[in-house]
């Protein structure tokens, strides 16, 4: 089962909610964020169904060109008293592009070629809103703050958002030739300033964006993490290329996925090589005093973090640690760790820029089509191990089978 994407992972909340070291209105919030995460649980589940349903459907009959626009963004923004004359004037030939690439549906296979042509004339709309603390998700958005193209707002976070949703759409369309989360330009939207000291960002499924909440005393600045946005707009790339049901292994792949072209984002801002990157994921994101330095280590899985307030990093690098749980989905935060292991050792073993090579195998393993929704460890290692070969050569393959090797995946080399 699927469900929405928290960047803090429940077992953290758990932890907090629990350690009496805490103030109480910290183990409170932790508290209403774990409940919040169970009650939402099915969202992604039905979304992940949804999306398997049409693509089976879809096959040879007529389809849209972007299934995910909201064309009622553009509509308040063509509207908005917020933006000047020239923005709003935008907005309206946009709508109007946007109605019109709607109104035209297109035979699969044989217009794919004019449906590209057409996504490369346009550019993926970044919008960030503010959510003016609600808890209320049928009130987001939001009021927008900063629509595509707009100089900077005076708000510093509304203004990080844009800047690195902008990272990561450059970075998919610079190495993949993918543009937006869907590759038909689909608008993203994000809001920020969500809930009260709200520590957590999530991707939502329901309303296609991404969300943000300020922080609190252990957990703040998701916003200036563009390896945090760029995991979560990830879990919407994989449901546009292969969606992966969220839980168990499959749930624990999904993870990994996000955390993979997360880190490479991050890698390509700070121009690190794959021996000069930390392979942390959120270092930026938890408090001086926290000890610890991230959410996750690709490099060190299960030695992010370990503070009495927090507890000790769970998570695991060894397939052998692998066990049938109920918490966490199956444990999607934990055993992903096992292939973010293998990533971190292909890439470290190419060398070089970690998208060159690891990167555009992992890539081509999510748009083969051989990926199934209740994918496991082994299969996907196996299908990556094709994907070297056939990008690369035999050496390529080799390498990659010995990251999944040493994780305890692959048996023999």
């Amino acid at each position: 089962m699927s469900c929405r994407c928290y960047i803090v992972p429940p077992h953290l909340f758990r932890a907090i909610a629990q350690s009496p070291l805490n103030p109480e209105h910290v183990r409170k919030a932790a508290e209403a964020s774990l409940a919040a995460h169970d009650h939402i649980s099915a969202a992604r589940q039905e979304r992940t169904w949804k999306i398997l349903q049409e693509k089976k459907s879809n096959r040879n009959a007529r389809v849209q060109a972007s299934p995910f626009v909201p064309e009622s963004l553009l509509q308040r923004l063509s509207a908005s008293d917020a933006v000047d004359e020239a923005s709003r004037t935008r907005a309206k030939r946009d709508l109007r592009h946007l109605q019109g690439l709607m109104g035209r549906a297109k035979q699969v296979g044989a217009d794919a070629k004019g449906t590209q042509e057409a996504a490369s004339r346009t550019v993926a709309h970044n919008n960030v809103y503010n959510a003016s603390n609600t808890w209320d998700d049928e009130k987001l958005p939001g009021r927008l703050e900063r629509a595509q193209g707009e100089p900077p707002a005076k708000d510093l976070d509304v203004n990080k958002a844009y800047d690195n949703v902008g990272h990561v759409l450059r970075f998919y369309e610079q190495h993949f030739g993918w543009k937006s989360i869907d590759n038909q330009n689909a608008p993203v939207t994000c809001s920020v300033h969500f809930g009260e000291h709200y520590g957590n960002a999530f991707w939502s499924p329901e309303t296609m964006q991404m969300v943000f909440g300020d922080g609190n005393m252990l957990l703040c600045n998701f916003t200036g993490c563009v390896d945090v946005i760029g995991h979560e707009l990830a879990h919407a790339v994989t449901d546009n290329t292969s969606p992966l049901d969220y839980s168990d292994q499959a749930g624990a792949l999904n993870e990994h996925i996000s955390d993979v072209f997360g880190i490479m984002a991050k890698q390509q801002v700070e121009n690190e090589t794959s021996e000069e990157a930390d392979w942390l994921i959120g270092e930026d994101c938890l408090l001086p005093d926290v000890k610890g330095v991230a959410f996750r280590s690709m490099k060190e899985p299960g030695k992010a973090y370990d503070d009495e307030r927090f507890g000790k990093d769970p998570q695991v690098d060894s397939f052998a640690q692998w066990e049938a749980i109920a918490e966490d989905r199956g444990g999607v935060h934990i055993f992903s760790g096992i292939p973010n292991k293998a990533f971190y050792l292909s890439a470290v073993a190419f060398g070089g820029y970690s998208w060159e090579i690891a990167g555009k195998i992992w890539w081509r393993a999510m748009n083969c089509g051989k990926v199934p929704p209740r994918c496991t460890f082994q299969q996907f290692a196996d299908i990556t191990v094709e994907c070297a070969e056939e990008l690369f050569d035999v050496e390529a393959a080799k390498l990659v089978r010995q990251a999944w090797n040493t994780v305890g995946v692959i048996r023999g080399i």
